[in-house]
């Protein structure tokens, strides 16, 4: 029999990287790979598929500060992987390979996980685990599941799939040590993942991030040996766990007798786009009386997402079902979930009838708007302790919501991308109340002690489409998120306004600010290497301007030290903001998900006289300079870019 060593001793000088050999050989030989998969790699070796044998074996999948994430079917799909069919056309196996997302991995990480947790805490170590409808998602939780209970640790799985946001939750509820969700979120059908929680109910951050990691690198290294010992019975969570978490959801309702008057005439169509949202907005809508429709099609949990191009509730083209269910049934707004429901996309139909998709900042803007004002009115939050409420966001996020916060005389706190950053602030603002078992506490209670020596968390997000409305959750939370704007609705249309009128308002008062949102894709291997490349020439030749006006600040977050209002510092991360003359400014950061780089641009104008010949004018603007940096992209990037 042919070893693997004289196999790959023939392949084609050049055609393999040197780790992508040693990887495939360490895999190969490895006593825990299974035979199909040893079958697999002959195949591609066979078929000299050396680019797909490089993406999957270049180096290994790394867990990164909140996980990892990573392709469970490789761009060849071999007929050994394929196997016996599958429900819903999955392929049997999971790619082989040491940067695949594959049980291999999601179990080393689940040790890690494990084997910190033993190191932090001396006994009564639980985990939960929740997992969306992806390809791999039930089997991949089952994994985690079964490692951690081998390691002596309790814990718990949903009985089918559930939202990351439900997951944050239930680790608080259960007083759980962390939990995980397998899931990629909006990436494409062939992604998946491994998402880690602490017991605040928050994604991993430091100190707790690095020590997973480098226990999850030990296992790499010198794998754990088979169990011993009592080994826990995994424990089923179901319809108590979901009544809990709705009524947590529910809390964020502020003006109920809006939803009561407006519900005769105002339709929603909701969509789950095949995900985990299913599970939860509908009982929160039939809960508050509100009159809406689910988009069919979209109903059943898929994980081939089948009815779109991209389960991403930000691109219009994932809307396109649940718009033409609105126009046909003369609905007055779309309301969509991703796959895992912490992110929300809308679409509102405007004066004329015409349904408009509105951005990320658009939708948080108007949200954050909406709760402070309305905290305001109601005398929750009142000039004596205004000081002590907060609107959160991201360096990334419109500064309209900054506007928002400074005329209200609120702070405005700024984080690096990532609701996980969101989540570390809550953390601060709960210890800061001095209260014991916080979350046994009623809300309201909670609020006071907040407002009066704490912070109060009036509501944050991100621009991709991520929000949160209260503590109860340390992520953000889609389900939460079509409720919040659901009331929004329902408060402008009593108020006699559209949602875009409500909006233009908001512009009337604080000003026009818009935003753009750019990205390029660059797989696999040799992607990564230019990434890489593309944000080191930022860094070390900046450009001196930008579409006409010269560039008269640069940040850099990876090299300067900065600090958010509450005196806190902020992490490093390679991000560098440009500042233009006029105001406007770009920033550039690789994702932190995706095999992309981003490039967010912004722009402000008065938001009064011709506002429509406003809009048109400040975008065409930063379109401009999109199509600016992508030409510069070229030239500092080679070979050209996969995607746009």
């Amino acid at each position: 029999m042919t070893s693997i060593a004289e196999k790959l001793a023939a392949v084609p000088a050049g055609a393999l990287l040197p780790s992508t050999v040693e990887n495939i050989a360490a895999v190969y030989d490895s006593p825990a790979t299974a035979d199909w998969a040893r079958a697999s790699i002959d195949e591609l070796i066979a078929g000299a598929a050396w680019t797909e044998l490089n993406d999957r074996f270049y180096k290994s999948l790394a867990f990164g500060t909140g996980g990892i994430r990573g392709r469970t079917l490789g761009r060849v799909v071999t007929q050994v992987e394929k196997g016996a069919p599958q429900p819903l056309g999955r392929p049997e196996h999971a790619a082989t390979g040491s940067n695949m997302l594959n049980f291999a991995n999601i179990r080393r990480a689940a040790q890690g996980l494990g084997q910190y947790l033993k190191l932090t805490y001396p006994q009564d170590i639980s985990v939960v685990v929740a997992h969306d409808t992806r390809h791999f998602s039930p089997d991949l939780a089952r994994v985690v599941a079964t490692a951690v209970a081998e390691l002596g640790i309790q814990p718990y799985l949903f009985d089918g799939e559930r939202s990351t946001p439900q997951l944050s939750y239930t680790v608080r509820w259960l007083k759980a040590k962390a939990g995980v969700v397998i899931t990629a979120s909006h990436n494409p059908p062939h992604d998946n993942g491994f998402k880690a929680y602490w017991a605040d109910g928050g994604q991993l951050v430091e100190p707790f991030a690095s020590g997973v990691i480098a226990e999850v690198n030990k296992i790499a290294e010198q794998p754990l040996p088979p169990p011993t010992g009592a080994v826990p019975e995994t424990i089923i969570l179901g319809a108590d766990a979901d009544a809990a978490y709705a009524d947590a959801v529910s809390t964020l309702v502020l003006e109920p007798e809006a939803i009561a008057k407006a519900k005769a005439d105002l339709k929603l169509v909701f969509t789950p786009i095949h995900g985990t949202g299913i599970r939860i907005v509908p009982t929160l809508f039939d809960k508050f009386g509100f009159n809406y429709s689910v988009v069919e099609a979209q109903r059943a949990a898929d994980g081939r997402f089948p009815t779109v191009q991209s389960p991403n509730p930000e691109n219009a083209e994932a809307l396109k079902l649940a718009i033409e269910q609105a126009d046909a049934e003369n609905a007055s707004a779309v309301i969509a979930t991703d796959p895992d429901a912490d992110r929300m996309g809308v679409a509102v139909r405007d004066r004329s009838g015409k349904m408009v998709l509105l951005t990320g900042n658009m939708i948080g803007s108007i949200i954050a708007y909406y709760r402070t004002e309305r905290f305001f009115a109601k005398g929750v939050i009142t000039d004596a302790n205004k000081s002590r409420a907060t609107l959160i966001k991201t360096f990334v996020t419109t500064d309209l919501q900054a506007r928002i916060a400074e005329h209200f005389g609120i702070k405005i706190i700024n984080t690096l991308t990532g609701f996980k950053y969101i989540g570390e602030k809550l953390r601060d603002y709960e210890v800061a109340t001095g209260l014991e078992n916080y979350d046994a506490q009623p809300y309201e209670t909670r609020r006071a002690a907040q407002l009066e020596r704490g912070t109060f968390f009036v509501f944050g997000g991100e621009e991709s489409y991520g929000y949160s409305g209260a503590d109860y959750v340390r992520d953000k939370d889609a389900n939460a998120a079509s409720l919040m704007f659901a009331e929004v609705l329902a408060w402008a249309h009593v108020n006699g306004k559209t949602l875009t009128e409500y909006l233009d308002e908001i512009y009337a008062k604080f000003g026009f600010y818009t935003e753009k949102l750019g990205t390029l894709t660059f797989e696999g291997a040799a992607g990564a290497a230019q990434i890489k490349t593309l944000l080191a020439s930022y860094r070390s030749t900046p450009p001196a301007t930008f579409i006409g006006e010269k560039v008269v600040n640069v940040e850099d977050f990876g090299l300067q030290d900065f600090v958010d209002v509450d005196g806190k510092a902020i992490p490093k991360e390679t991000m560098l903001i440009f500042h233009l003359q006029s105001g406007s400014r770009m920033a550039v950061r690789g994702s932190g998900t995706e095999p992309k780089i981003k490039f967010y641009f912004f722009a402000t104008a008065p938001g009064t006289g011709d506002l429509a010949a406003t809009k048109v004018t400040v975008r065409a603007a930063l379109d401009q300079w999109w199509d600016e940096v992508q030409a510069d992209v070229k030239v500092r990037v080679a070979p050209p870019v996969a995607g746009a």
